[in-house]
């Protein structure tokens, strides 16, 4: 029963988000219901599932699948091209503005939103982890528009998601290469800030 289970991805996810709220549901009773502190902890629970969800989707690409696709044959690279490559970048563009919607709502909730975004200009700069923060907040809304404006619609383009001739295809993949390079050089000072400032903060 229980590889059945498991050997169907769509009922492992719904399992698995069903014991998740069961969990929840706990964290609510043991919260005293539905109060400001139970939905913040909720917002970053959401946040950061999308997040892992985004960045490693992010780092698939670029420490395995770039870095491997010259390397494999040219009549197995369609395999890649036209099967894992789109289904991934579903998952991955998606699972981006997810995560950044959900830290916008997980910033307005702790009230940080403002001052994170003007790097602590709206408080005249005297909380120095909201600026750090802020930081890392600009980074994180710099690659989610990197993926939408720039990644995605180029992918489209070299994986003949829409029509193209064979330059404009190559064009577009190398410009979805290296916007993709500028989210991976991008991230680990975006996550330094966001895990940091929990602690710190």
């Amino acid at each position: 029963m229980i590889a059945g289970l498991l050997s169907n991805f769509r009922n492992t996810v719904i399992l698995s988000v069903a014991l998740a709220l069961v969990m929840v549901f706990a964290y609510a009773q043991h919260a005293g219901g539905v109060t400001a502190p139970f939905l913040e902890a909720v917002f970053r629970w959401m946040h950061t599932f999308f997040g892992i969800l985004w960045i490693g989707l992010l780092y698939y690409f670029n420490f395995v699948q770039i870095r491997v696709m010259p390397a494999i044959p040219a009549e197995l690279k369609p395999a890649v091209s036209k099967h894992i490559a789109p289904e991934a970048l579903f998952w991955f563009r998606w699972s981006a503005l997810a995560t950044w919607v959900m830290g916008v709502v997980l910033a307005g909730s702790k009230h940080v939103l403002l001052a994170g975004y003007t790097l602590g200009a709206s408080e005249g700069f005297a909380n120095k982890s909201n600026i750090l923060l802020g930081i890392g907040m600009w980074l994180a809304t710099i690659m989610f528009l990197n993926v939408w404006v720039f990644i995605w619609p180029n992918q489209k383009i070299a994986l003949s998601i829409v029509e193209a001739d064979a330059d404009a295809k190559a064009k577009a993949g190398k410009t979805a290469m290296l916007f993709s390079r500028t989210n991976l050089l991008l991230s680990i000072p975006m996550l330094t800030a966001m895990t940091m400032t929990q602690t710190i903060g």
